[in-house]
C-alpha cells in the first residue's frame, strides 16, 4: 500500500499556467483522507514554490533545489545541502566563460545579474507551452510573473555572495540552444567534481551537491518515516526528476514527459495539461 505521494511540480502538478488544476487539488485531498501523505519535490526555490501551492491551499512538506533544501508542512527547514563555495566560484567561472546566463539559488534568496535576460527566457518558456501565445503577450506575462515571483537583481552577484555569506544550493544555466550548447557545458561541469547536473527544461541545466538530488531526499523523509520505497509512489516529467523515480517502488511519468523519463518509470499517466497527477492517484487509490 502507498504511504507516501512524491509530485514534481513544473509539468506535472501544475498546468502550463503555473497552477495547480482543481482535479489535482482534489486528487490529493482525498488520499490524504485515506492517511496517505504527500510531499512536493521541485528544482524551485521556497520562494517560488510556494506561490503555486498557496493559492491551491495546498500545504505540504516540499522538496525544493532539487533535494537541496528540504522543509516540513510549516516551511521550516529540515536540512539544506550546499554546493560548496570553491566549487560555487569554479561553476560560476565556467558559466561565464561559455557566456551562460544562469541564476543563483540560496535557502532564502534567487539571484541575477541580468533581468531583461530572465524575462526573456521567461517568454520563451511560456511561448513553448501556452499554443497560440504571442511574443509580445508572453513578454507581458513574464515581466508580471516576475513582479510574483520573487527574485534580486544585483550588479555583482559574487560580491552579494561574499558580503551575505550565503551556501548557494542550486545554479541553473540557460541557453536558447539546448542540449546542443548546454551537453558540452555540462561535460565542464562535471571535472569539478561532486556536482549532480541534470534539467527539467531543454534549454536549461541544474547544478547542485551531487548528494542533492529528489531521489536522495525522498529516501530519506520517506526513511524518517518509517516508509520503504516500496511504499512510496513519485511522479514526474523530466530529467531532474529520474532519481526520485529510480527510487520510488511505484512510479508514474506524465504523459508529457520526455521519452527517456517515461522509459524509466514503471507506469505512463496523463499529461500535466489532463491532470496525469490525479488520474495516477485514482489509479492508485482503486487498487
Amino acid at each position: 500500500m502507498i504511504k507516501l505521494i512524491a509530485s514534481d511540480m513544473d509539468g506535472t502538478l501544475l498546468n502550463n499556467q503555473m497552477q495547480v488544476p482543481t482535479a489535482n487539488v482534489a486528487a490529493i485531498q482525498k488520499a490524504q483522507a485515506q492517511g496517505i501523505e504527500f510531499i512536493a519535490a521541485t528544482g524551485r526555490g521556497m520562494s517560488h514554490a510556494r506561490i503555486s501551492l498557496d493559492e491551491s491551499d495546498i500545504r505540504v512538506p516540499m522538496i525544493l533545489l532539487n533535494g537541496a533544501h528540504v522543509v516540513n508542512a510549516d516551511r521550516e527547514t529540515i536540512f539544506t545541502i550546499p554546493i560548496g563555495k570553491q566549487r560555487t566560484l569554479d561553476v560560476m567561472d565556467t558559466l561565464e566563460e561559455a557566456g551562460l546566463y544562469y541564476e543563483i539559488f540560496t535557502a532564502e534568496q534567487v539571484y541575477s545579474a541580468n533581468q531583461p535576460m530572465r524575462i526573456d527566457f521567461v517568454a520563451e518558456h511560456l511561448l513553448s507551452k501556452i499554443p497560440g501565445i504571442s511574443k509580445k503577450r508572453a513578454i507581458a506575462a513574464s515581466s508580471q510573473h516576475l513582479s510574483l515571483t520573487p527574485i534580486t537583481f544585483v550588479d555583482d552577484i559574487r560580491q552579494t555572495l561574499i558580503a551575505s555569506d550565503e551556501d548557494v544550493l542550486k545554479i541553473i544555466a540557460f541557453d536558447k540552444k539546448g542540449p546542443a550548447q548546454l551537453k558540452g557545458i555540462a561535460g565542464e561541469l562535471e571535472k569539478i567534481g561532486d556536482l549532480a547536473i541534470a534539467a527539467s527544461e531543454s534549454t536549461n541545466i541544474e547544478i547542485n551537491h551531487v548528494n542533492a538530488q529528489k531521489g536522495i531526499a525522498l529516501k530519506q523523509f520517506a526513511e524518517e518515516r518509517g516508509f520503504t520505497a516500496s511504499q512510496v509512489m513519485a511522479l514526474g516529467d523530466n530529467f531532474n526528476d529520474v532519481s526520485m523515480l529510480t527510487y520510488a517502488g511505484t512510479s508514474f511519468a506524465m504523459g508529457n514527459a520526455a521519452a527517456a523519463v517515461k522509459k524509466i518509470a514503471n507506469n505512463i499517466t496523463d499529461t500535466n495539461e489532463q491532470n496525469g497527477v490525479a488520474t495516477a492517484i485514482a489509479r492508485i487509490l482503486s487498487e
